[in-house]
C-alpha cells in the first residue's frame, strides 16, 4: 500500500508539472512529496523526472511509467468502490445458520419473503442446533437461541423466547398434574440434548428457584422430536414456545406447571464484529426483527387448528 501511495503521488506531480501544486493537491507538504519521488526514483533505480527551476517533466522511463501508474490506480480504485458497493447493496450470497427447529417452522417461509424482495441476493441456510464457528465456518449470521451473545460477536435481539413446560392431555390423565417442581421426580421426563442447564430443569415462582434434576428415558437434540414424543404421551417436556404454539393452540399439548417458569431466552441475530454489518445482514436483521419481534406471533396464538396456526404473510 505504501508503494501504492508512491505512484499516486508521482502521477499527481507529472499531471501537475509541480511538486508544489501536486502538494497542495494531495494535502502534503512540497518536502514529503518531493522526498517520496526520490524514495520511487532510488527503489527503481532510475530518473523518472527533470527537474527545472520552471516545471517538472517526466524522462521518457518516467513517462512510461506514469501510464501504468494511472492504469494501477485506476484498477485499486475500481477494486475499492467494488467492495463499497457489495457493502452498501444487497449483492451476493448470505450464508445464515440457524437452529431446526426454529428454521423450519418460522424461518423457512420468513426467507421466502425475503428472497422474493431481493432476487439479486443468493442465501444459503444451514439448520442445525449446535453451536457454530461463524469464522471456521463461513456464516455471514447466525440465528440464536440464548441469554446472551458471546463477546467476540456482535448481537442483534430479534425476540424474546418463552420456554413452556408440556405434557399431552392423555399423559397428564393418566399420571397426574404436576403441582410443584419437585413432583417432576414422579414424572417421565423428555430431555432436549443442548440444554444449558444440563441434566436438569431450572423453574422459578412465588417460593424461589429450583433446580430440578432428570434422568430422563428419552432425550434427542431436536425440539421437533421431542414435541412429537410428547404429543403421544410419553412425558413431559420442556420447549421454546415457538416450537409448541400450534399443539397448545389446538389442545393436543397442556402447558403445566404455569405458576413456574423457565428463565426467557431470546431469539439473536449474531455476525462478526466488523465495523459495519454489510447491507445483506443489515437488511436482513431488520426484515426478521419486524416479522417476529417483539411480540412474536407464536405467543398469541389461533385458538382453532393447526392448519390456520401459521405465521402472518
Amino acid at each position: 500500500m505504501d508503494r501504492l501511495t508512491s505512484m499516486e503521488i508521482f502521477a499527481r506531480v507529472v499531471e501537475a508539472e509541480s511538486f508544489t501544486a501536486a502538494a497542495q493537491r494531495l494535502g502534503l507538504s512540497r518536502a514529503a512529496v518531493s522526498k517520496r519521488v526520490q524514495q520511487l526514483e532510488a527503489d527503481l533505480g532510475t530518473r523518472l523526472l527533470n527537474r527545472t527551476t520552471r516545471q517538472v517533466l517526466p524522462t521518457e522511463i518516467g513517462r512510461a511509467f506514469y501510464e501504468r501508474c494511472l492504469r494501477v490506480l485506476n484498477e485499486a480504485a475500481d477494486a475499492e468502490n467494488f467492495v463499497r458497493q457489495l457493502h452498501s447493496e444487497p449483492k451476493g450470497l448470505l450464508r445464515i445458520n440457524a437452529p431446526q427447529s426454529f428454521g423450519t417452522l418460522h424461518l423457512a417461509p420468513a426467507l421466502a419473503k425475503f428472497a422474493a424482495a431481493y432476487p439479486d441476493l443468493g442465501i444459503s441456510v444451514t439448520l442445525n442446533d449446535r453451536t457454530v464457528s461463524m469464522f471456521e465456518e463461513d456464516f455471514d449470521v447466525a440465528l440464536r437461541v440464548a441469554r446472551s451473545v458471546p463477546p467476540n460477536l456482535i448481537g442483534h435481539r430479534i425476540a424474546p423466547i418463552r420456554i413452556v413446560l408440556i405434557a399431552s392431555p392423555d399423559y397428564l390423565k393418566r399420571r397426574g398434574r404436576p403441582l410443584h417442581p419437585t413432583d417432576l421426580a414422579h414424572h417421565t421426563c423428555l430431555q432436549y440434548s443442548y440444554l444449558a442447564t444440563g441434566n436438569s430443569w431450572l423453574l422459578r415462582g412465588a417460593d424461589g428457584e429450583h433446580r430440578v434434576p432428570v434422568e430422563s428415558p428419552f432425550q434427542a437434540n431436536s425440539g421437533d422430536m421431542l414435541l412429537e414424543a410428547a404429543v403421544a404421551g410419553l412425558g413431559i417436556t420442556i420447549v421454546p414456545n415457538f416450537i409448541a404454539w400450534c399443539d397448545i393452540a389446538t389442545g393436543r399439548l397442556e402447558p403445566v406447571l404455569t405458576d413456574y417458569a423457565s428463565p426467557d431466552l431470546s431469539l439473536f441475530a449474531v455476525y462478526a464484529a466488523e465495523q459495519q454489518p454489510s447491507a445483506k445482514i443489515r437488511l436482513l436483521v431488520e426484515f426478521l426483527s419486524e416479522r417476529f419481534g417483539p411480540e412474536p406471533y407464536w405467543d398469541d396464538p389461533p385458538a382453532a387448528t393447526r392448519v390456520v396456526a401459521v405465521p402472518p404473510s
